[in-house]
């Protein structure tokens, strides 16, 4: 059920879809679960563009990115953490050819406490592991 957000102002990126892609597969691999069709389809990672007046420092300034990776309690020891902030914050730079973004990515981890999260309608509020 690993989900990411990524929040970057409009033009960030040249290839959204390519980012997204490689977010995914960066934090399915680093989470080290089977490379099976039940984690395939559901590691998926969304880039939200907003217009650059939707997003400000203190000082103005609109070139930051968030992203907010969202996982099962547990899943991620603090090595793992560790390693996911390293990458994703690597992917964001690679993938807006700019490498000072890694300076200005901020990257949230937040756990899903369980019975916390569901997929489809039926399942809502079900426990995935």
């Amino acid at each position: 059920m690993p989900m990411i957000d990524v929040y970057a102002a409009e033009g960030t990126f040249a290839d959204p879809h390519a980012l997204a892609q490689g977010l995914a597969t960066e934090l399915m691999n680093i989470e080290q679960v089977p490379n099976i069709p039940m984690f395939r389809k559901n590691t998926a990672a969304f880039v939200h563009a907003l217009p650059a007046s939707a997003l400000a420092n203190v000082d103005g300034n609109s070139t930051y990115v968030r992203v907010q990776v969202l996982t099962n309690h547990g899943a991620l020891d603090r090595a793992k953490q560790i390693v996911v902030v390293s990458r994703l914050t690597a992917l964001v730079a690679e993938a807006a050819g700019d490498q000072s973004l890694a300076d200005r990515t901020w990257v949230l981890l937040t756990e899903a406490p369980e019975g916390g999260w569901g997929a489809a309608a039926a399942e809502a509020l079900t426990t995935h592991v």
